[in-house]
């Protein structure tokens, strides 16, 4: 009887695991019948591009390529000396993906993937005959093409999806031509939303698992009704099943702009910005670390002309909160220039709204702001002052600190495992502020550390440093 009642127990669990196998097979989408539906709209691309400077055969570091003769290496160092370095120009190729937008042949695809190319191919789904195709337009800071075929209609092609109401976890494919192997799918999920991982100033990417290689780039990343909730862009090389893809509602603004201008506009304020940690905004007075710190104003910008000022932390856009300076940026470009942005923002205690006609955004514009220069005391000698030795600035020094007149405290020493070397303050460094106030004497700087130290706990400071002007903080004692 024993036996019996543990055999019974035994074919139960079985009996349940098995129901759970079926239910489970039972919930996961049908991938075949979204491949067969979405597949025929990924084409493959192909480039060919010259190549100046460079061997064929190496690679960045100058290293053998693969079956390259070991007696290269003794012309290596011929070319040292004499100079075969500068060869002569050669034909690079290289291949990516794309997906069509329309029927009459328009295909967006990744800046990388077209940039600089002297020919650019493209095979569709289930046809072995390339196609050349002429480039439209192409935006470098979000990495996106718009490239088009001609003389074909009636082709099948996707349409964007909403990429703001993507959530992490829900079912995506990606399809493309990873390593050139034409139409490969690969299922996952949304692993994440709002990626910032350094590729450009608008970086917002959504992250996925499923597996994107090269050659993916340029690709969709589809929902499972079909739509395209991002182009895939990146990947992390060491990794596995981290994968990056530029969102929709982004790709599609852009690509919008590409097919009716052939180039992007966007606003631009005009100011340098950093994010804020838990010291700087406990400084300010402010409840949360959020927003973007302006440690700039450019002379003659928008933000300048609307009254803008060093030290002012920007909270919202047009009503739309600004979370830190990546997402500032991104709220700034998607305004035309020339319409007026409302500007939140938090200064002194206070919270203000500052209306900006925005200017166009010009990638041959630097952010090279201070603030107005003021002449500097006659007294030159050096004091420490939070475990930073300080002096006022030279005027025969000031134009080689990137000064426009000698202002401000130059900072000629740190003292070791002190508080002012873990907040980043480095030899060099100009202070032109400590707590939003402008200093020119050691007596000022003491004066101001003293007193806004003791009130808030950290210190402040507006640094310039290799003509860009930062933001530090530290921490002091009760």
């Amino acid at each position: 009887m024993k036996r019996f009642s543990l055999s019974l127990a035994a074919t139960l669990a079985l009996c349940l695991s098995f129901l759970a196998a079926t239910q489970a097979r039972a919930q996961l989408p049908d991938f075949a019948a979204l491949a067969q539906q979405a597949g025929p709209a990924v084409v493959n691309i192909s480039t060919v591009k010259t190549v100046k400077g460079q061997l064929p055969g190496r690679d960045f570091f100058g290293k053998r390529g693969p079956g390259q003769p070991p007696l290269d290496d003794f012309f290596d160092q011929f070319d040292r000396y004499f100079g075969r370095q500068n060869s002569k120009p050669y034909k690079q190729r290289a291949s990516g993906s794309g997906f069509l937008i329309s029927a009459d042949g328009f295909i967006v695809t990744n800046n990388h993937v077209v940039d600089e190319a002297d020919e650019v191919k493209v095979t569709l789904s289930g046809d072995d005959k390339p196609l050349t195709a002429k480039v439209v337009g192409r935006d470098a800071e979000a990495d996106l093409a718009l490239i088009k075929i001609d003389g074909k209609t009636g082709l099948h092609f996707l349409e964007f999806a909403d990429s703001d109401a993507a959530k992490v976890g829900q079912w995506v494919l990606a399809i493309g031509n990873p390593f050139g192997l034409q139409n490969t799918v690969t299922k996952g999920i949304i692993s994440a939303t709002g990626r910032v991982i350094g590729a450009g100033p608008y970086d917002n990417f959504i992250q996925t698992d499923a597996s994107i290689n090269p050659g993916n780039s340029g690709g969709p990343l589809i929902t499972m009704d079909g739509k395209v909730v991002g182009v895939n862009s990146a990947i992390i090389a060491t990794g596995q099943g981290i994968g990056f893809a530029i969102p929709s509602n982004m790709a599609k603004d852009v690509i919008g702009q590409l097919r009716e201008n052939k180039t992007v506009k966007r606003g631009w304020l005009g100011v340098t910005i950093q994010d804020i940690d838990e010291n700087t905004a406990k400084a300010l007075g402010l409840k949360d670390a959020k927003g973007a710190l302006v440690t700039a104003v450019l002379e003659g910008e928008p933000a300048q002309k609307a009254g803008v000022q060093t030290g002012d932390v920007i909270t919202a856009v047009s009503g739309l909160a600004v979370d830190d300076a990546n997402m500032l940026l991104r709220r700034v470009a998607a305004i035309k220039p020339g319409e007026t942005a409302k500007l939140t923002v938090w200064r002194k205690g206070q919270t203000l709204t500052v209306p900006v006609a925005l200017g166009q955004r010009d990638l041959d514009k630097t952010a090279k702001a201070g603030p107005d220069g003021r002449a500097a005391p006659e007294g030159r000698a050096e004091q420490t002052v939070l475990a930073l030795t300080l002096r006022p600035v030279e005027r025969q020094e000031a134009k080689t600190l990137g000064l426009d007149h000698p202002t401000g405290l130059l900072v000629t020493g740190v003292e070791e495992n002190s508080a002012a070397e873990d907040a980043d303050i480095r030899a060099g460094d100009v202070v032109l502020e400590v707590n939003q106030q402008a200093v020119n004497t050691t007596a000022d700087f003491k004066r101001l550390a003293e007193t806004g130290g003791k009130a808030k706990g950290v210190v402040m400071l507006l640094i310039k440093r290799q003509r860009q002007n930062i933001i530090r903080t530290i921490p002091v004692g009760e």
